[in-house]
């Protein structure tokens, strides 16, 4: 079986949005006094007391700008919690994140949808299905709960935990 891997939200972007998140409103740092919210920035949940930050994202318009894609109307932009001070970044390899219900969205080289699966149980072989198909150049992974986006799996198998 193929191993896939999360990608986090690299430091770079992770300084930008920071300062101005990509809708262009200033980042607000809050202490999370309950925990347990999905860091984009080193895939785990957050911990009682840690600073945190929500903030607007917009990952296919972010590898898209990297790819020379142009994803259209699928560029969209969503609320992410990323930590408010640079944390290092992930800490392990691995698909965080897969213990409960999940979307798999599927998305061309071009950048456009190329269907979207719900995924209850087998995580990994769903996405080894959307990555079956040849078209298929990466994997957006999302909540259902709210629909936001939680990571991004490539197809390059070179990817590296804390790429973005």
């Amino acid at each position: 079986m193929t191993t896939y891997f999360a990608r986090a939200i690299e430091e770079p972007v992770l300084e930008e949005l920071r300062a101005a998140d990509d809708a262009g409103r200033g980042t607000v740092a809050v202490t999370d006094e309950e925990g347990g919210a999905p860091l984009r920035c080193c895939l785990r949940r957050s911990a009682p007391g840690e600073r945190i930050a929500l903030v607007s994202y917009a990952p296919l318009r972010r590898w898209a700008a990297a790819t020379g894609a142009d994803p259209g109307a699928y560029d969209e932009q969503g609320p992410v919690f990323i930590h408010a001070e640079e944390c290092g970044g992930p800490r392990g390899d691995g698909l965080p994140f897969t213990n409960a219900h999940r979307t798999l969205r599927r998305y061309s080289d071009e950048g456009r949808l190329l269907g979207g699966r719900l995924v209850e149980d087998d995580f990994e072989a769903a996405l080894t299905n959307a990555f079956d198909d040849p078209e298929v150049a990466l994997v957006h992974v999302r909540a259902v709960e709210y629909g936001c986006f939680l990571y991004e799996v490539r197809r390059n198998r070179q990817a590296v935990v804390s790429g973005g």
